[in-house]
């Protein structure tokens, strides 16, 4: 296993199915993910900087198994600014 780090690009769905296959570019690579596609479409958005380990296939695509973004995930960062206020907490 190899492990990359960079930013990440041209994120595209290829293929809808149960395990959704992924196309994105992380730097200038071109890299595949279907595992854990579904989490990584909610984590991750263009310009952002994630670490992936995986292998390269025979067609030279890194085919990511596991994925770590470095950072705020997309879904934290939209909680964060939302425009909704708070709910108090009742006690």
């Amino acid at each position: 296993m190899e492990s990359r780090t960079g930013i990440v690009s041209s994120v595209k769905i290829l293929k809808m199915s149960e395990h959704p296959l992924v196309y994105f570019k992380l730097d200038e690579a071109s890299c595949l993910i279907a595992g854990r596609s579904l989490s990584f479409l909610a984590d991750v958005d263009d310009g952002m900087r994630i670490t992936v380990l995986g292998e390269y296939n025979r067609r030279k695509q890194f085919v990511v198994k596991k994925y770590a973004v470095i950072g705020k995930t997309k879904l934290m960062m939209e909680f964060e600014y939302s425009p909704m206020p708070a709910k108090k907490a009742f006690a």
